[in-house]
């Protein structure tokens, strides 16, 4: 009977202690999300109302012929409209990037861009646009718009592009 009162003593002790909730196999609700801060509103530029009013010209492009810098009357006429339009937002600089199709060597297709650059360059210097703000560079053929091997992609490809753009990095 001894031994009978220690088990039930020792039982009592037992289940006198508070044993752990068992882990439920029960999904759990997942925890409420917050929302995410508002953003805070864009500060205005400085001249809001001057850019409001006059954004600019976009990009523009201007054709060559094969195996020439010389500037037909159409690109001409594409740079007059330009170096009008670019007059009247004195924080603007432009960057001319010369580009050529795939033919020729690398070295020549890079000196044939550089001249194209240059020729529309000079031509907006010509129009009355200050030098400082017009930068001409080449990428001779690596910057191809038109993917082909043809006569049609050759002619797209053989172009400058006039980039508007409101910072001078990168200008000289």
């Amino acid at each position: 009977m001894r031994v009978l009162q220690i088990v039930v003593a020792a039982g009592l002790v037992a289940c006198a202690h508070a044993q752990p909730a068992p882990e439920s196999t029960a999904p759990q609700q997942p925890a409420a999300r917050q929302a995410p801060p508002a953003p805070l509103p864009a500060a205005p530029p400085a001249s809001t109302a001057q850019v409001a009013s006059n954004p600019g010209p976009g990009p523009a492009s201007i054709y060559f012929d094969y195996d020439s810098s010389t500037l037909k009357p159409g690109a001409r006429s594409e740079l007059d409209q330009f170096a009008q339009a670019i007059r009247t937002r004195p924080d603007l600089h432009v960057r001319i990037e010369g580009n050529c199709d795939e033919r020729g060597t690398t070295e020549y297709n890079l000196a044939l861009g550089q001249h194209r650059a240059d020729a529309a360059k000079k031509y907006l210097e010509r129009l009355g646009l200050d030098a400082s703000r017009v930068t001409a560079v080449s990428n001779g053929n690596e910057k191809p718009r038109a993917p082909g091997h043809d006569e049609d992609s050759w002619r797209e490809n053989r172009r400058d592009d006039l980039l508007p753009a409101n910072d001078t990095v990168g200008m000289r």
